[in-house]
């Protein structure tokens, strides 16, 4: 595991309230030193907003955090110097070179010249993008251009760097040279990286230890495979051709006694999860309930063991995929993604 032993961002009891509605409700979370961080949630679920409580763009309610020892309410300055972000939405300046565009950030940060261009020759072929420095950034496919607000992001070496849906709409090469250069960076530049995304795959492959956040609170928080492990057994998912035999297939599985050797089941329109110690032999008895509904048509069966998108339905009731983006999270990706 990639981290030092010392506490790089301490939250203790921080809450968010817009007048009646809580956003983020009584948080506590260590991150520590050098690790890469995920942050799960469904839309609304109070991910924003407790990222732009501790890069100081909204004042808590309640509460404390300190990142790399400042408070993000008292020493907010400090806090901003000591962070790199890389927002959803592209910020690039598209009518400056990709080398025009980190020059800019540089002096924003007061860095010496010297400095700046040793550290913009640095980035800028760690990303591999040293060849195209000097193109105008309008030019650049969208990967080139995520690559580059990733580097501008680090060029004041920041201690903590926030990373939100960084891949977000990218094609699935693209995403995993993005993973690349990020694991890559996390060694590198020993910079502790706050990662939120849609992408399960993004969040297993990448993160140390993950929180997944509902209704403003901290659900879980643990290793990957921890969390993987908590949900147990095998999952069982079966597709119904209806509602209503879903429904009842759920009911006669609860009613069965002691037929079943089930931890849980859920039903999400006509799709059922039900997370069994064994599988293999949890099937012939379900077939047998099944034979006996003559509402129930099963579509499809599947049998596998538990992933993130289990852990994330298990604590939230809710899938999470990249599709869940809301209406304008799509205008904002088409922008951000088109080619010049």
């Amino acid at each position: 595991m990639n981290v030092d032993n010392e506490i790089t961002i301490k939250v203790r009891d921080l809450s968010k309230r817009f007048d009646k509605l809580v956003a983020v409700d009584n948080v506590t979370l260590d991150i520590m030193k050098g690790e890469l961080f995920g942050l799960l949630g469904p839309n609304g679920a109070g991910k924003t907003t407790l990222i732009s409580m501790l890069s100081t763009m909204l004042q808590p309610t309640s509460g404390t955090a300190t990142l790399n020892g400042y408070s993000i309410s008292k020493e907010a300055i400090n806090v901003r110097r000591s962070i790199g972000v890389v927002f959803q939405d592209t910020t690039l300046d598209e009518k400056l070179t990709g080398r025009e565009n980190l020059e800019l950030h540089g002096r924003l940060y007061g860095m010496p010249r010297d400095l700046r261009n040793r550290r913009i020759k640095e980035l800028l072929e760690l990303v591999e993008l040293d060849q195209r420095a000097d193109d105008i950034v309008k030019t650049y496919s969208g990967g080139m251009m995520r690559r580059l607000e990733i580097a501008r992001g680090l060029i004041h070496r920041p201690k903590v760097l926030f990373l939100d849906e960084p891949t977000l709409g990218l094609d699935p090469q693209t995403r995993n040279h993005i993973w690349e250069y990020i694991r890559e960076l996390n060694r590198e530049e020993r910079v502790t990286m706050l990662l939120t995304t849609h992408y399960m795959e993004e969040a297993d492959s990448l993160c140390e230890r993950i929180a997944i956040i509902d209704q403003g609170k901290i659900v879980a928080l643990d290793t990957p495979e921890n969390l993987k492990g908590r949900v147990g057994g095998d999952i069982i998912t079966l597709t119904v051709s209806n509602e209503t035999g879903a429904q009842k297939l759920v009911d006669m599985v609860q009613a069965s006694d002691d037929q079943i050797d089930f931890s849980s089941i859920t039903r999400n329109g006509t799709n059922i999860m039900i997370t069994v110690s064994n599988g293999e032999s949890a099937i012939p008895e379900l077939l047998s309930i099944i034979s006996r509904g003559s509402e129930i048509k099963v579509i499809n069966v599947n049998l596998r063991k538990p992933t993130l998108d289990d852990v994330f339905l298990h604590h939230t009731g809710k899938k999470m995929r990249a599709d869940t983006m809301d209406d304008m999270q799509r205008l904002r990706f088409i922008a951000r993604t088109r080619k010049k």
